[in-house]
């Protein structure tokens, strides 16, 4: 047995749902043999205000399974986002007496693969300037999507909207998405999906930003932990099955994208203006939007398929930077900010 074995980390599994209730109970399932083989395990689910039977149904589980000494269904009252639901948990386990070793950020669409969550403990264990990591993810057919990501920038941005081979490879040292290799690889940032923090990178920088609804908020989160020192790491020994787009239907990978929420333009904007400043969003903007139209007349003309979601160009042109710095003006905002720190 390992060192860190005695010392017995505790971790805290965060899981928020909404309407996704029979997937949340089949991870649980898969939950079940891990946490009997590592105690110190514990997992809370949120139910984000679905307003259908979620509550009922995981409950009812939870009770016919005999899972309730380890797993917690709590309601928020309020779908608040991703990181609202998840800091209605993670806060007070912080603020106990016992607080966790880790919190394990784990998608409601997602079936843990043996040994998954203990093997992200051990490599934080092992590596302690790790602040982050993150599990490799499969597809339902069990084939890899092995895939992590470089921060967003205005030449991520441009490659985004131009999509011409040659300017990727250009820009390959700034692509956002970055195939992984099967061993452990450092990387600026990962999916929310299965994403193991360490407790005192929550000490360091605070709660995530519940600012932002949902989409780009782990982005930031990763964003904030490099910026006061930590690491983040793809961890693929550990594998855990990702639906995708079960709540929402944006990221769903075998069907072309739905039309894109507002919340998700909200999101990406929120993410330039905190981290970049005014002036870097409204130039990344433009630059995608540029590079978007080039996009769109070069599919017509070489009569490419089209993948991109619907009325995107005016979407984006919709919620961008300047329309939105215009609205504002014209309509201020309502006083009160939801706070992303514990303390």
């Amino acid at each position: 047995m390992s060192d860190f074995a005695l010392n017995n980390p505790s971790v805290l599994v965060v899981i928020v749902n909404y309407r996704t209730s029979r997937l949340v109970v089949e991870g649980l399932r898969s939950l079940k043999e891990e946490v009997q083989a590592h105690p110190s395990i514990r997992v809370a689910i949120v139910d984000n205000e679905s307003g259908d039977d979620s509550l009922e149904y995981i409950q009812a589980a939870i009770v016919e399974q005999g899972w309730g000494d380890w797993a917690t269904l709590i309601p928020s009252g309020y779908n608040g986002g991703y990181a609202y639901g998840n800091n209605l948990v993670i806060r007070p386990a912080l603020q106990s007496s016992e607080p966790p070793d880790y919190c394990l950020l784990l998608n409601p669409d997602t079936t843990i693969r043996p040994g998954a969550v203990w093997t992200l403990v051990e490599f934080m264990e092992k590596h302690p300037e790790a602040g982050i990591c993150g599990s490799g993810l499969e597809n339902p057919d069990g084939s890899r999507w092995p895939y992590a990501f470089r921060f967003p920038s205005i030449l991520s941005e441009l490659d985004g909207g131009l999509r011409i081979g040659l300017v990727t490879k250009l820009l390959n040292r700034w692509v956002v998405p970055q195939e992984m290799p099967d061993h452990p690889t450092q990387i600026d940032w990962l999916p929310g999906a299965s994403m193991m923090v360490r407790r005192q990178v929550f000490a360091d920088i605070g709660l995530m930003d519940e600012e932002y609804f949902l989409y780009y908020e782990e982005t930031d989160f990763c964003l904030q932990a490099q910026r006061s020192g930590w690491e983040c790491w793809y961890v693929p020994e550990s594998r855990v099955m990702h639906i995708a787009g079960q709540s929402t239907g944006v990221t769903v990978r075998t069907d072309r994208p739905k039309r894109l929420p507002t919340y998700w333009f909200e999101s990406r904007r929120r993410y330039f203006t905190k981290n970049y400043g005014w002036l870097y969003a409204v130039i990344t903007d433009m630059v995608w939007m540029l590079g978007f139209m080039l996009w769109r007349l070069r599919r017509v003309v070489q009569r490419k398929p089209d993948a991109d979601p619907p009325h995107m160009l005016v979407d984006f042109f919709r919620n961008s930077t300047i329309i939105d710095s215009l609205r504002r003006l014209a309509k201020p905002p309502s006083a009160g900010v939801r706070a992303d720190s514990y303390n």
